[in-house]
């Protein structure tokens, strides 16, 4: 295995960061690139993106490598990725790790479930972390960071000889652009892949309620949850038995349709005694006029950093398309279609 490459420019500016990411490195053969010229692509690398964000949440040398990644479909081909970032307030950790992921799977990196480890000027955000092992905010921390490397080194795709997945939807056949766009790709899977089609739109989603630690442990050991419905008669079984979860999701102001968030806040009863760390994520996202990538970025927030879905990689479709069935008769979309089912489940 060749050494791991650990992107972080203006690490020498947060001596914190800086004395975290040396402790996990230690014995473990690796290359730094902290300056934005250094940094060129690669192929079948692990890469530990090691990100500093003072004056204000702000790091200009990594927007720099942003905007070279940004621009190459290819930078990181056949690389498998992990997330390290550093504030020096309580704010943008997270939507700069998830912007960063974002980024690099658009560019060719995988990323394993749980890929992130991020630290607010505070710590206040190890306080769970800390009293679970009994030792203080900055060594939660620097424990976190370390284990972090040794996942990303570990860390290997499943084989899977037929996998199954399931499909999830809350729309309307007959105007939805995302199912247009599944029904156009399905056939393309027949034969390698079992797919389960699920569907949220009728009947009522319930929202998870927050229901006390040692209920929701209850009901999900039991493989249920306190509010019932589609979630536990439908949903926990498919996503129980399947490889991969290919999410079926219209743009609606910037977010993901009410039913889908439902689902995802639902999940943590069956997270706490079902792994999710072996199963693939991919998304279909259509937008009637723009932000798609916001949407993509919740996927990879609330599904791949919280539920720790392993996340492929290009593991989503980005269209464009507003009227009742534009998007299949959009330019090239049959060998985009095409391109995306072959590489399911292929890493």
């Amino acid at each position: 295995m060749e050494p791991l490459l650990v992107i972080c420019p203006q690490v020498e500016e947060n001596p914190r960061l800086a004395a975290v990411l040396s402790h996990a490195l230690e014995g473990r053969p690796h290359v730094k690139v902290q300056h934005p010229d250094a940094l060129h692509p690669v192929t079948g690398q692990r890469v530990l993106f090691a990100v500093s964000l003072l004056h204000g949440g702000v790091n200009l040398g990594w927007y720099a490598m942003l905007s070279a990644i940004r621009q190459n479909g290819h930078f990181f081909d056949g690389c498998r990725g992990a997330v390290l970032v550093d504030g020096d307030g309580e704010l943008y950790t997270k939507s700069a790790a998830r912007e960063i992921v974002f980024a690099a799977n658009q560019a060719g990196c995988a990323f394993m479930g749980a890929p992130l480890v991020e630290a607010t000027g505070s710590l206040e955000n190890f306080h769970i972390r800390a009293m679970l092992r009994h030792t203080d905010y900055l060594s939660a921390y620097t424990a976190c960071a370390r284990e972090l490397v040794d996942r990303l080194l570990a860390d290997t795709a499943p084989v899977r000889e037929h996998p199954n997945l399931m499909v999830l939807h809350a729309s309307n056949r007959k105007t939805s652009n995302t199912i247009a766009l599944w029904e156009r790709m399905a056939p393309r899977l027949q034969g390698r892949v079992d797919a389960q089609v699920v569907s949220l739109r009728n009947g009522t989603v319930a929202d998870c309620n927050g229901c006390e630690f040692r209920t929701c442990l209850h009901f999900g050991e039991e493989g249920r949850c306190f509010y019932g419905g589609v979630i536990v008669d439908e949903v926990y079984p498919a996503i129980g038995h399947a490889d991969g979860v290919l999410w079926l999701c219209p743009n609606y102001n910037d977010a993901l349709a009410a039913n889908l968030t439902a689902c995802i806040n639902r999940l943590t009863a069956l997270f706490r005694t079902t792994p999710f760390y072996d199963k693939d994520l991919y998304a279909i996202i259509v937008s009637g006029y723009s932000g798609g990538d916001i949407v993509a970025q919740q996927l990879i927030s609330a599904l791949c950093m919280n539920k720790a879905f392993r996340l492929p990689p290009r593991f989503c479709m980005l269209e464009t398309a507003n009227d009742a069935g534009a998007a299949v008769k959009l330019p090239g979309i049959d060998e985009r279609l095409a391109a995306f089912a072959d590489k399911m489940f292929s890493t």
